[in-house]
């Protein structure tokens, strides 16, 4: 008997969670090395009109079923619980070994034991008999429908990380005309320069240090998927061509896109 394959780890992504805190306490290091005081960069007024603007705008483009749905998703930029490619291999060779000995009728009773939805759905497919070409058609139309769910946070936050600079503007401008409209009191100049320059530094550093980089790591992963979803189709496919195991892991190599003998040693270990 085939012995069963081992569950998905927990993978934490260190560089994301090291990254943030890495890029701001690094500005704020060069802002005391400058001699200038932290106490300088806190400025409430600064904070309303950059990121509730950025908020608004946000609600305005998207949502707030999708808004809601993007930030319950950030746990998904530093912990990683996804097959990697050589542990989809792994699984579909298990699948191929088995319908080898038994059949592909002899898949149905391990199918409710398989954790991805995608692998098991296409699986239950090609178990029940579902046309080769129809199959295809079906799960790469699901895959495509997933991939566009997957980019929803991705949009979200790139969307914050283009609002979030111009709402920094907007309070520079503020702060500029609480500047000029109190020339006659020099009590008051300091704090809307303050204003001024400190939310130009909130939107910029906001945008690039985090709303744009968590987007960016959204939609690495989302294609990622993508193309784990892609092995898995043409693993299933050949499962059910009654392709030779074999061939299936040599073809399955060629399709993670990484050198071969890595995915080797990594579909050994998973099995």
């Amino acid at each position: 008997m085939i012995a069963p394959r081992r569950a998905r780890r927990r993978r934490l992504h260190l560089t994301s969670v090291a990254g943030i805190p890495l890029g701001i306490g690094l500005i704020l290091v060069g802002q005391v090395i400058e001699g200038g005081s932290l106490q300088s960069l806190l400025q409430t007024t600064a904070a309303f009109v950059v990121f509730g603007g950025t908020l608004a705008a946000v609600l305005v483009s998207y949502s707030p079923r999708q808004v809601l749905a993007a930030t319950r998703s950030l746990g998904r930029v530093f912990v990683d619980d996804r097959q990697t490619p050589a542990q989809a291999v792994a699984a579909i060779l298990h699948y191929a070994r088995l319908a080898r000995r038994a059949g592909m009728i002899g898949l149905e009773e391990y199918l409710p034991q398989e954790s991805d939805p995608f692998l098991r759905k296409g699986l239950g497919l090609a178990v029940d008999g579902m046309n080769a070409h129809l199959l295809r058609d079906m799960l790469e139309g699901e895959s495509l429908s997933e991939e566009e769910r997957d980019e929803m946070p991705a949009r979200v936050f790139e969307s914050a990380g283009g609002y979030a600079p111009t709402m920094g503007i907007l309070g520079a401008v503020l702060g500029l005309i609480h500047v000029m409209g109190n020339l006659g009191d020099p009590t008051k100049l300091g704090q809307g320069i303050a204003i001024a320059f400190v939310a130009t530094i909130y939107g910029v550093a906001a945008a690039n240090l985090v709303l744009l980089p968590i987007g960016t790591r959204f939609r690495l992963r989302a294609r990622a998927d993508a193309r784990r979803r892609e092995l898995m189709l043409e693993g299933i496919l050949a499962i059910q061509e009654g392709m030779n195991p074999r061939i299936i892991e040599q073809k399955l190599w060629g399709l993670t896109g990484e050198p071969a003998d890595r995915v080797r040693l990594e579909t050994s270990q998973a099995a």
